[in-house]
Parts: C-alpha cells; structure tokens; sequence
C-alpha cells in the first residue's frame, strides 16, 4: 500500500522488481530472500497462536501517519501495518485484490488505458467502526491530486482526471492521459473521508490526523495506540478488524540511538526484529542461535545529492552548477572502494536510476570509475583554481559545501567521511552534517533546503521516477528536492509512462540513462543488501516471510506472523 518512493533510512539495495529502482516491472520475477552465511531463515509450519508482544527496533522516528504525507520508510513502515492496501502485491510484484485487500477484484481497464473502474468490498471498516466505502476512495484520490494539498508522491495522481462514485462500492477512474504506472499506484491506502472531509486542503498537512493516536483511525489489523516521541509507538490488534485477525496482540516500534544500539538490544534479547543490521556489526549476529538472519537486495539505493536551488548558497553561488564539476565530484569519489570496504561486498555499484538487473535497465548508465586526474581536469576546465589555502576558488567563491545525513546510520557515516577525504584530496573541503532522521526530513529535505546530502531512496514497483527528477516536481508538491531541471529528461520521462509495452519503456529508459548519468543530478553509490535479524521466537509460514525484495519489505504478512511463548 502507498508504494510510492521514500526516504530510505536503512538503504538496502534494490528491489528486482521495477524502480526497481526498485527497479521493477510485470514480468520480472522476485529474488527470494535468502539467509546468510551459517544461519537459517526463520520459517515455521506450526499451528500460529495468538497473544504475545513484538518489539521491533528502530533508529528513527516518524514523521506522519497520514499517507498523503508519508515520505520516509520508518513512517512507511507503521502505516503498513495500520492501514489495508486499496490493493496489494504477490510476492512475485504482480497486483493482487487477496484477502487484505480493500477492493473486491483488480480494476477493470478499459481498452485506451484511460478508464479503472474499481470495486470494493462490503466488509472493511474504519477502527472507529464506520464503513470504508466508495466516498473514501473518491476522497482520496481527488485529496492526492490536488496541489493545494502538496502531497510529495503528488505525481503518481496528478494524471487522473475525474473520480466518479457509480455506488457505494464502486467508483470510475478517468485518466488525463495512459499512465502506465496507475495499476501500481492503486496498491495506495485510503483516507477517511469522515474524520478529513472538511479541513481545507492546505491545512491537511498541519492538521493532527498522522500526529495524535488519540484522534487517528485506520483500516488496517492494528491500531495506533500511544505514542511516546523518540522512545517508542505501540500498535494494538484490533479486535473488531474486518478481515482475519492479527495473531500478534501488541507490537511495539521502539527506538534506539543509532543501528549498533539497535543490534546490542537484538543480541541481549531486548528486541525481536532489527530490519537493518550494520555491516560493520555483523559478526556480532552471526551464529547466535537464538537469531535468524536474512539477507538480500532490497528496493532502494543510495546516492550523493547536490541542492542547485541558489537560495541554498551564500550569495547565490552554486558549486555544483557546473556539468563538469558534478562529473569531476563522480570521478573523485570511490564508489568501489565503498563497496568492497564499507559495505564489505554485501552490495553493487550503482549506475543510474534503474538497478542492475531489472526490466527498465537497458545497460546504457555511464559508469564513473574513479580517477583522481579525470576529476582534476574536469575541476579545470570549469573554472576551478587552488587558492593559497589548497581550496579550489572559482569567481571568488571556495568550493565548500555542507553534507548532511542521518544520525544513527554507520553506514552514511562511513561513507559521508569517504566523501569528505575524496574530495579533500582534490581541493574541496566537505563539512559532514549528521541529523536527527524525522527533523531533518521535515525541515531539510522535502522542502529542499540543504546544499547536499547523503540519502537513498526506497522504491515503488514501477520504474517511473519522475517525481524524484523532473522540473514538474520542485518542493513542496514533489520529492525532486535537489531543485535539479533537465527538459530531455522530463520528456524522457513522460514517454516513458505513456507506453504500457515493457519493451518501448526499456527503450526510452535507456535513452534517459544515458542523459541523466551525462547530466548528473546526483552521484548514483550503491545498493545495499538489507540484512535483517529475527528472534527465533518470532513465527510465521514460508509464504509469510518478510518480503526484503518489495516495497513491503519486513511488514510484508506481519499480521500472519505469531509468537511461541506468549509473551
């Protein structure tokens, strides 16, 4: 549900599926999941029993349950877990309507891709006990696609037209124009259109829906029951859920100082899931018997961002406007190197916007291997010359620059210190900026106001970036947060998303890879395998494991999972 990119703070690697970026597409098959070296994945076919706690740890807080405003995995994360997707997805990536599902089967699609009708089922309910019905899914997608509401994932609606109500369960879906991504788009949670109705669309995002348990209802097999900022959320089964009760009584998001805090508490038994293991700690899981791991690409990469909003520089002067400069920032840094000694090989080297393997890539990112002199001479050509301190000047301007990124994760850290020597030994000074995950998301990425970052993201099903790239995309309504315009990629993507053949997307996505990784918005790192601890007292069936490879991820059935002691 709602699987549109965020903000990554784990930064796994990518989803074999489309976007994948999460790079993904219909007739790519899912990697299942396997553990690592000298463990065993946790399965079970026991009989589940009901009852007991989960704790899961976390390094960071929410931002917002409200879906309209989700931007960032932790958030993401709950919401799984509170709200029924309108519809879901098989393991395999394919769109479902299964038994958690809100609507009755998958949308009927008219002939010209431009009409979805869509029915929902009878039973859902709201945990305040109202139906969820047809006025909740017009609300919803009329709320998504307004741009007085400036919701990020705001390009994944802007192509619809008209929502109409036909009856209390079904509802018709024009479309402005074919957009092949919507089928995916529709795996979205929906709104109650009776507690939000009536707050004026730019005060939605202030409004206390997402922020207050009290005052929060959802459609989900759990409920919001506290909220203790920076320590922990407690969610509830919900008794008088619709579908097949939770197993689980009471899951506990509790959160930690940083990832090696969160792994100590899964070794002593404090905690039952760490979804993000650091390499760095990893031995430190390996082996114990009471831990399963399960390692694997994951739906997300990360990347080096530079901000070319000249309201972010002093002066207006923007180091990074330069093409060259942005290919000479490429060259300096030693992606590789991060691959092999930070990550430890548990990744790949990324490229460009489309991960390695999946559908949408058609192999044509240009690879920036690392060559110190390559990057000098680029630096050169654009102007750039060492000053008496050793720093590069260019029309009066030192190339310094912040880089920021989130406390808690050791991985950005390491690689945030690699970026800072790279780019020291070519003369640029770098100021590493660790912050809090959630305020910083809030007040310093989604508006776009920083001068660079270290962040990954978190992908959707279906290869269409356009709302992280394109010049349509700018804060507040979009994720292009680094200000970045190019018109041959914004006409790439819309080409892309216009044609339902895999075959005619792939061949536009090789043309917009070549451009892109030419042009540079970002430096393309890595992706990261995702390795995740367990407990053995955690339980679930083979086909209710967590679903590393998909949006979903660890939240994946979580509600079919149980506990073995009760407690």
């Amino acid at each position: 549900m709602n699987l549109t990119r965020k903000w990554s703070i784990v930064t796994a690697g990518a989803l074999a599926l489309s976007l994948v970026l999460s790079a993904c597409g219909k007739s790519t098959t899912t990697p299942t999941p396997t553990p690592a070296p000298g463990t065993v994945a946790p399965a079970d076919t026991g009989k589940p029993v009901d009852g007991g706690s989960l704790t899961w740890a976390t390094a960071s807080d929410i931002v917002t349950l409200n879906p309209l405003f989700i931007d960032d995995t932790t958030s993401q994360n709950l919401a799984n877990i509170l709200f029924a997707g309108l519809l879901n997805l098989d393991t395999k990536g394919n769109v479902v309507a299964d038994e958690g599902a809100l609507a009755a089967e998958v949308p009927t699609i008219s002939a010209d891709g431009l009409t979805y009708t869509i029915k929902l089922k009878t039973t859902p309910k709201w945990s305040d006990g109202q139906p969820v019905n047809a006025d909740d899914l017009v609300f919803t997608l009329n709320t998504w696609k307004n741009p007085d509401v400036a919701a990020p994932s705001i390009s994944s609606y802007d192509k619809v037209d008209t929502v109409k109500k036909i009856n209390d369960t079904t509802v018709e879906v024009k479309m402005k124009e074919v957009y092949a991504p919507f089928i995916y788009t529709l795996t979205t949670a929906v709104l109650p259109a009776h507690i939000l109705k009536d707050v004026p669309p730019k005060d939605l995002q202030k409004y206390k829906y997402g922020t207050d348990p009290a005052t929060f209802v959802s459609n989900g097999p759990y409920k919001w029951a506290s909220w203790t900022q920076k320590q922990q959320h407690t969610l509830e089964a919900d008794p008088n859920y619709w579908g097949p009760k939770a197993h689980i009584k009471t899951i506990v998001y509790k959160m930690y100082a940083d990832q090696n805090t969160e792994l100590q508490a899964l070794v002593k038994g404090e905690v039952d899931l760490v979804e993000a293991i650091p390499i760095a700690s990893l031995d430190a899981a390996t082996g114990k018997p009471d831990i399963n791991l399960i390692e694997s690409a994951g739906p997300s990469y990360d990347y080096f961002g530079f901000n070319l909003n000249a309201d972010n520089w002093p002066g207006g002067f923007v180091p990074f406007a330069g093409k060259k400069t942005r290919q000479a920032l490429a060259y300096a840094i030693n992606r590789q190197g991060m691959v092999d000694s930070v990550l430890k090989k548990h990744g790949t080297l990324l490229n460009g916007p489309f991960l390695p393997g999946s559908w949408a890539d058609a192999g044509t990112a240009k690879n920036y291997e690392f060559s110190v002199d390559k990057a000098k001479a680029l630096l050169a050509e654009d102007g750039w010359k060492a000053g008496a301190d050793g720093i590069l000047v260019k029309d009066g301007h030192k190339f310094e620059f912040k880089l920021q990124f989130n406390t808690g994760n050791k991985t950005r850290e390491s690689v945030g210190a690699v970026i800072q020597q790279n780019l020291k030994d070519i003369g640029i000074n770098v100021i590493l900026e660790p912050l809090d995950f959630a305020a910083w998301i809030k007040n310093n990425v989604t508006p776009g106001k920083y001068q660079s970052v270290l962040l990954g993201w978190a992908l959707g099903v279906d290869p269409d970036a356009e709302s992280i790239f394109s010049s349509k995309y700018f804060p507040p309504s979009g994720q292009n947060s680094g200000w970045y315009k190019n018109d041959k990629t914004d006409q790439f993507w819309v080409d892309g998303y216009r044609v339902t053949d895999p075959a005619k997307r792939k061949a536009v996505y090789g043309q917009l890879a070549t451009e892109i990784t030419d042009d540079l918005p970002y430096v393309f790192l890595y992706q990261k395998n995702i390795i995740e601890g367990i407990r053995s007292r955690v339980k679930f069936a083979e086909g209710d494991k967590p679903q590393l490879t998909l949006p979903y991820g660890t939240t994946y059935h979580i509600d079919h999972w149980w506990v073995t002691d009760g407690k």
